[in-house]
């Protein structure tokens, strides 16, 4: 009588080996720590005055006002005048507006790139370290050609030569940037796969995709956790250098990158321009940062390392 998957019960893996277990537990001792908790509060507060003080204000970012134009903010004029909290742009544009419609595309660029390049990364890392011989072989040298291209040309020579929509951004830094992942996935997997659970689960007749899914995917979260967090951060800061540029989302769409290149001109009499995006763009990278490196330290208690 033939074995099907539904016949092939629970294999059972010790709880030190769980990936989703350890995960668990390092979110909880990062939890603990003020360093992530404070850096949870302000991405907090900026996401959500990203999400609501745009709609709530009925402001909107693209709208032009000539006789408003480089009104200085509130603390700098001579006139507490609060309907521009941070002042005006060269052509009336309100700047929080803008400055948070900035940080919602620029989160939005860094959260779906990081997904691409898990997926990707995960994927690929997980077969090669799998079945291993020549699919491994195959798998690491385009990692090895991967990584051989920088990320900042790949887009400009991709970006140049093609409308810059906010898809394809994401696309060309998450395939930039997916090695890492795939190269780190691949030696978790790798020492994984010769221990006796994995064995338990083929002599049941469990499919290998099953078991990668099942048993070792999972067992990859805790390696790759922080450094997914801090991949955010520096991916929002590649999308800003691409709209800096000009090579990223294009205007009359705000985002920090082309907010501060706009900026630039007028430094000397409406520093604000170019400085208030900075300012939240600085912000948002604090904060994912703090949260980035209390988890580092969370798992490297777990493993045993100095925290």
């Amino acid at each position: 009588m033939s074995v099907t998957e539904t016949d092939i019960p629970a294999i059972p893996v010790p709880a030190t080996q769980r990936g989703a277990s350890v995960a668990r537990r390092i979110w909880r001792i990062a939890l603990a720590s003020n360093e992530f908790r404070v850096g949870a509060a302000i991405f907090i507060v900026l996401v959500m005055a990203a999400l609501l003080y745009p709609q709530l204000s009925g402001i909107d970012p693209t709208k032009m006002s000539v006789a408003t134009r480089l009104h200085a903010p509130p603390f700098m004029g001579d006139k507490w005048n609060w309907t521009a909290p941070l002042g005006t742009d060269q052509i009336g544009r309100d700047m929080l507006v803008r400055s948070l419609v900035g940080l919602r595309y620029s989160l939005l660029i860094g959260l779906s790139t990081v997904l691409v390049m898990l997926l990707i990364g995960c994927s690929l890392g997980t077969i090669a370290g799998y079945y291993g011989g020549r699919v491994d072989m195959a798998i690491m040298r385009l990692t090895d050609a991967q990584l051989s291209i920088p990320m900042i040309i790949l887009a400009i020579t991709v970006l140049g030569v093609s409308r810059p929509t906010i898809p394809a951004i994401i696309l060309v830094l998450g395939l930039s940037s997916w090695p890492v992942y795939a190269r780190v996935t691949r030696s978790v997997v790798m020492t994984e796969r010769k221990r006796e659970y994995v064995r338990a689960a083929e002599i049941y007749g469990a499919s290998d995709f099953r078991i990668m899914v099942r048993l070792l995917a999972p067992l990859v979260l805790p390696p790759i956790i922080f450094v997914s967090v801090l991949d955010v951060a520096r991916m929002m800061i590649f999308e800003s250098i691409l709209g800096f540029i000009g090579l990223g989302v294009q205007p009359p769409t705000p985002t920090f990158g082309n907010i501060i290149a706009d900026g630039r001109k007028y430094l000397l009499n409406a520093w604000w321009i170019a400085t208030m995006p900075g300012v939240f763009l600085f912000l948002c990278l604090t904060s994912i940062n703090l949260m980035g490196a209390s988890l580092e330290r969370a798992r490297n208690r777990i493993y045993g390392g100095k925290s």
